[in-house]
């Protein structure tokens, strides 16, 4: 049995033969067999959840397609980019990534990028040198933010010696990262084992527990009428060296 062409490639052979090329003809483009096309027009349309469908920061099929239609109609990588919302840059390399504009097919373009996006990535701290580096530095005590810059500093000219501050704490925290020793994350300054989780953290320093402002004083202890409240003040020195504290009880004595 002969298999079965992909859901974007399907979709091609539909659009093809609704504009009147043969099955012939649809094939040699395609790069298939007649016999996959005829078995192509004889069934009913896959579902397209079986689609691979990109993030928002992708092409998508429809703007692939869009893509090819202004190609055909010789529309410049400005137009074509001005009518999609995207980057002139974005449609000049997707086009010329996939076979220029002559031989620009979205179908073709969609796959291969939707390979690629399934592609298991190599982690950037596999590469020995870099890995090598960033212990190092790790050992004498710099922190991931630190030893990010300065890789930028030491390797301008060097893609392989870079890496964000991000990278780095990932490969010591995150589980199955494993590029760097998950011990080196004693030689950070904050000594601990995992990340403490920044979302929905409140910054807590500097503040009073249980503070009670002095706009919600009694009127009692406003007016001075009623002993037993009393009013405390705190006097710091040069750099917090030194430190006055007075506490008064307000009564009608004490104006």
């Amino acid at each position: 049995m002969p298999k079965r062409l992909s859901p974007v490639l399907e979709r091609e052979v539909r659009r093809l033969a609704a504009k009147g090329h043969g099955m012939r003809a649809i094939g040699r483009m395609l790069k298939c067999s007649r016999h996959a096309v005829t078995n192509v027009l004889r069934r009913e349309p896959r579902p397209e959840e079986t689609e691979w469908n990109p993030s928002s920061g992708r092409l998508s099929h429809a703007e692939r397609e869009e893509i090819r239609a202004g190609l055909e109609r010789g529309e410049s990588y400005t137009a074509i980019a001005r009518t999609l919302n995207r980057a002139t840059s974005t449609v000049s390399r997707e086009v010329t990534a996939n076979g220029g504009r002559l031989e620009y097919q979205a179908w073709r373009a969609h796959r291969r990028a939707a390979a690629e996006a399934r592609r298991p990535k190599t982690p950037k701290l596999a590469d020995l040198r870099l890995a090598t580096q960033v212990t190092e530095w790790l050992e004498h005590w710099w922190s991931p933010e630190e030893i990010a810059a300065r890789l930028r500093i030491e390797f301008p000219d060097d893609p392989m010696m870079k890496v964000s501050h991000e990278t780095i704490y990932q490969s010591l925290f995150v589980e199955g990262r494993g590029e760097l020793r998950r011990e080196l994350h004693r030689c950070l300054r904050s000594g601990r084992g995992r990340r403490r989780p920044r979302t929905g953290r409140s910054e807590s320093r500097g503040q009073i527990p249980l503070k009670v402002m002095i706009t919600e004083r009694p009127a009692e202890a406003e007016d001075r009428a009623v002993p037993g409240h009393w009013e405390g003040d705190l006097i710091m020195g040069a750099n917090n060296r030194s430190a006055v504290g007075t506490l008064v009880e307000r009564t009608g004595t004490c104006q």
